[in-house]
Formats: structure tokens, sequence, C-alpha cells
């Protein structure tokens, strides 16, 4: 993460959490870290960080739980959404403990499943 030092406002941010939408449709796992949309997803990534962290400073929603709502609201099981993403349903148990994080590519499959929020997948 590089350290944000100027003082990010509500335009800034909101325009950094439609282009991390954006850039989430063109960046894979298979993208160089090195590649410019890679680097901007993270940048981005970092400006919403900073501007929550201020803004926002309770917690938000662990991952856990925002899933754990999005499966029972959209009536998805467990090991249905484990197919889905191409993981075992013993890693979405993992998810939903909070015993693992997700790798990128699995929060990106997961946000588009269940149409969570890149933000709250990422962490960030």
């Amino acid at each position: 993460m590089v350290t944000i030092k100027k003082d990010i406002n509500e335009k800034l941010y909101q325009t950094a959490l439609l282009r991390i939408d954006e850039l989430l449709h063109e960046v894979t796992d298979e993208t160089p870290v090195s590649d410019k949309r890679a680097i901007e997803l993270s940048l981005m990534s970092d400006i919403v960080m900073a501007y929550e962290e201020k803004h926002f400073p309770i917690a938000s929603s662990p991952l856990a739980d925002v899933m754990k709502i999005a499966l029972e609201e959209k009536n998805i099981s467990q090991k249905a959404l484990a197919e889905r993403i191409g993981v075992s349903p013993s890693r979405i148990s993992e998810y939903l403990s909070g015993k693992a994080e997700p790798t990128l590519k699995i929060a990106r499959a997961i946000s588009k499943e269940l149409k969570i929020a890149p933000a709250i997948v990422l962490g960030v």
C-alpha cells in the first residue's frame, strides 16, 4: 500500500470507487503487477482506504458477515457458491468463519457472484 498524504475529498473518493468497479472487470489474476491497470487499481484502492479510515472510523462489517447476509438474501448455499467460484465448500466455510481470507481472484469472483461491493470484499 502506498501512503496517501494528500487530503482526499468526497469527489476524489467517489471517483476512485467508480474506477475500482471498472478496473475489476479489466484486471485479472493473469494481469502482470506492472500493468498500468493493475497499478491504477492498487492506487485507487489506497485512495478509498485512506478516505474511509479518516471519514468512516467505525469498522465496517467483516467479509464473513457480509457474505452470510448475501448468501441468505440470494438463497444460495455455501456449496452452490463454492461451485460457482471454483473453490471447495470447506474453503467457503473458512471464509465465513473468518479463518481464511480469499485471494484476489476468489475475492473478485465472490464480489461478482454475490453482488458485494468490491471495496468490501477487498477489505478497503
